[in-house]
């Protein structure tokens, strides 16, 4: 660049509280700079250290194929430690009071970072023409900045790799990012310095939605031998609750999703299913899906829950998935804006016994532990602080997330503590639509490779500790290892429900199809309590309180048959199914009989 079009920047120094840190201030030149302009060195009395990025090694040791453009917009995330003593005693064993939710305000004031540290924090990430944003429980900040002036700011660089047909970014392994020493007792995770993680995929299997159809769309409703929402609602017992007028009304379920949904598809299937209730799209980073081919996630969602809870409030909390431009771009750091959009949605406008329902995941060696560490607190704030209960589907590709047949995994975020992790069953009525049998769903490998159709995942996760609360007949077996196993419970996943979509009915399924189930009749069940014991129950915990405090109750139907291609279906827990598919009524009856405040 001529010496005549360089901007010259420059350096403030201030004083950070006690810190003493620098502020360094500078304008980055265009992508065809080599330099920002001439940066005065950092003053020796300050002390920076490595910033403790949770990167894969064989990430850092890929081939470098070049340099990040410093013109290069990156979106990064920084997730701030918190009291973890005062966030788990905001929960008090999965029953809660309504109105007892805390505020955002709350939140902030009892976990959120201080006013002075976040100054601190402004002032060292507030460079000329970023972007700060600090999230409304102060648990979590976003910059949006600059390749170039990141890199500075940090003491590195970003370079781009090549493995395993890929290209991803990463800080230079050779000069690790660095930050003033008194930063790193607040910040737990630093997202958006590299893509190394796969992108998110959703569970719905693919090839039913592309050729499946049962029947033209016409103005009958009929969905052919598919189960619709009605014959679903009661081989389970929810349409019990809606005759004692419990249909959904004043909850609300919000869904994390990435594809995009066509507004006629799902209004036919409304008036098909009599749907009362709400519909809101909210798009996070200001973006909202593009249309793409294999679309059909949201939708299959948004139907599930419509047909089964018909007067629920649903949040579709969407954003784009375009992995044409996966280059630069942190598909986790999207989705965890997402979860942080739903805190603080939901903070600053308390919804009574609110669920999170999620479709999208990993396996659990999919993602860096950076990523692993910034949406796990996000899942234990939601569950703990705001008492809504997170559900995400296991998998379907058996005990073989990552789609290669022999290689076990499981499914994340299903696998975090914080969540509901829900597994997939067949499900066979009667002629009276009355369940007749249920297994686990078991799914016949075509090929070395899964699409979606090997059945329920399950297994045993390799990164979190099993919780305390795991335990039930069955949890405790020759596979345990002290490490949390999924699922918890189970609904229909066999490709067998009747879902509108295209223009079209067609047979769908997919732990992605379980997950809204359960979190629909959660919502029945929380409704009537509210209304009958003015409380609700929320959290993974409380599914195992249930099962404890059944006595000759049957909340779970417990599948017996069936495996996901290693583990067996059993008595009690098992590896395919968790506790089992839900008999709500007595699921509601349980709770009814046993909690307390």
């Amino acid at each position: 660049m001529r010496a005549g079009k360089r901007r010259n920047t420059c350096m403030k120094q201030v004083l950070l509280g006690l810190y003493c840190s620098a502020l360094i201030v500078f304008v980055l030149a265009g992508c065809d700079s080599g330099s920002t302009g001439d940066v005065k060195p950092t003053p020796t009395a300050i002390s920076f250290i490595p910033l403790q990025l949770d990167i894969p090694a064989k990430a850092l040791n890929a081939p470098i194929t070049g340099n990040v453009a410093e013109c290069q917009l990156l979106h990064v995330g920084v997730t701030l430690k918190i009291n973890q003593q005062a966030l788990d005693q905001m929960s008090k064993n999965g029953i809660a009071k309504p109105g007892g939710i805390t505020s955002a305000g709350d939140i902030a004031k009892k976990l959120g970072i201080s006013d002075a540290d976040y100054q601190r924090l402004k002032q060292f990430f507030g460079v000329s023409g970023a972007n700060l944003q600090l999230s409304q429980t102060r648990t979590s900040m976003t910059l949006d900045i600059k390749a170039g002036a990141l890199a500075q700011l940090l003491q590195t660089k970003f370079v781009q790799h090549t493995l395993d047909n890929r290209i991803f970014y990463t800080p230079d392994p050779q000069q690790m990012p660095k930050i003033p020493a008194a930063f790193a007792n607040f910040i737990l995770a630093v997202t958006g310095l590299d893509n190394y993680s796969l992108p998110p995929t959703h569970r719905q299997p693919q090839q039913v939605q592309q050729s499946a159809a049962i029947k033209q769309a016409d103005t009958n409703c009929d969905t052919g031998k598919t189960i619709n929402g009605a014959q679903l609602a009661h081989a389970y017992g929810y349409d019990e609750m809606w005759q004692k007028g419990w249909h959904g009304e004043n909850m609300t379920i919000n869904l994390v999703e990435m594809d995009s949904v066509k507004l006629d598809d799902i209004h036919t299937y409304f008036a098909c299913a009599g749907f009362k209730g709400k519909v809101d799209f909210i798009n996070v980073d200001g973006i909202a899906p593009r249309p793409k081919a294999d679309d059909g996630e949201a939708t299959l969602d948004i139907e599930m829950l419509a047909g089964l809870a018909p007067a629920v409030h649903i949040k579709d909390y969407q954003t784009d998935l375009d992995l044409q431009a996966a280059t630069f771009v942190d598909f986790w750091g999207k989705y965890n804006d997402i979860l942080q959009r739903i805190l603080d949605d939901n903070a600053a406008h308390p919804n009574l016994a609110s669920a999170v329902s999620i479709s999208w995941g990993g396996t659990e060696d999919s993602i860096t532990g950076e990523t692993a560490k910034a949406i796990s607190q996000r899942l234990q704030l939601l569950s703990k602080a705001e008492h809504m209960t997170v559900y995400a589907a296991s998998g379907d590709c058996g005990a073989y997330d990552g789609g290669t047949l022999g290689s076990l995994s499981i499914d994340y975020p299903a696998s975090d503590p914080s969540v509901v992790g829900v597994g997939g069953t067949a499900l066979i009525p009667n002629q009276a639509n009355n369940r007749f049998e249920e297994v686990a769903w078991t799914g016949l490998p075509t090929s070395l490779s899964c699409q979606n159709d090997w059945g329920s995942g399950g297994g045993v996760s390799t990164i979190f500790k099993r919780p305390t609360w795991q335990q039930a007949p069955g949890v405790a077996n020759k596979y345990s290892n002290g490490f949390r196993q999924v699922p918890d419970i189970a609904a229909v996943g066999e490709v067998e429900l009747s879902m509108y979509v295209n223009g079209k009915w067609i047979a769908s399924g997919g732990t992605s199809a379980a997950t809204p189930i359960w979190a629909a009749g959660m919502a029945l069940v929380n409704q009537g309590l509210i209304e009958t014991k003015r409380l609700y129950v929320y959290g993974p915990d409380s599914f195992y309180f249930v099962q404890a405090h059944a006595g000759k109750l049957k909340p779970y139907y417990d599948e017996t048959k069936g495996s996901n291609l290693y583990y067996f279906a059993g008595p009690g827990w098992d590896y395919t199914t968790g506790l089992g598919s839900p008999n709500l009524p007595d699921f509601y009856q349980v709770i009814y009989n046993n909690a307390t405040i």
